[in-house]
């Protein structure tokens, strides 16, 4: 099994940052993609951010310029720098790993999220 634990959420003013990590752990052979996602009250889960082993990366629309997403293969880790935070931008971060695991399966894992609360 393989799993997904994120952290550094918290509250933070319009305008501020914040950073958060997720590592992934256990029976891994390889993540092909790693992801942020968020969902805030009463609206779907929508991907912020996407990131790929050859480092391609994809954002939301509505972050980009504002966020960055990186990655630590060497670790299993990734990585998503906010800046310049709105109000908007509450909602819980889920951190999502996806690739082989040693037994030669697909995993696709998620993490329990972290809540990012953005408010004066």
């Amino acid at each position: 099994q393989v799993q997904v634990v994120e952290s550094g959420g918290g509250l933070v003013q319009p305008g501020g940052s914040l950073r958060l990590s997720c590592v992934a752990s256990g029976s891994i052979f390889s993540i092909n993609e790693m992801g942020w996602y968020r969902q805030a009250p009463g609206s779907q889960r929508e991907s912020v951010a996407l990131i790929w082993n050859y480092g391609s990366t994809n954002y939301a629309d509505s972050v980009k310029g504002r966020f960055t997403i990186s990655r630590d293969n060497a670790k299993n880790t990734v990585y998503l720098q906010m800046n310049s935070l709105k109000p908007e931008d509450t909602a819980v971060y889920y951190c999502n790993a996806r690739g082989a695991a040693m037994n030669s399966r697909s995993f696709d894992s998620w993490g329990q999220g972290t809540q990012v609360t953005v408010s004066p």
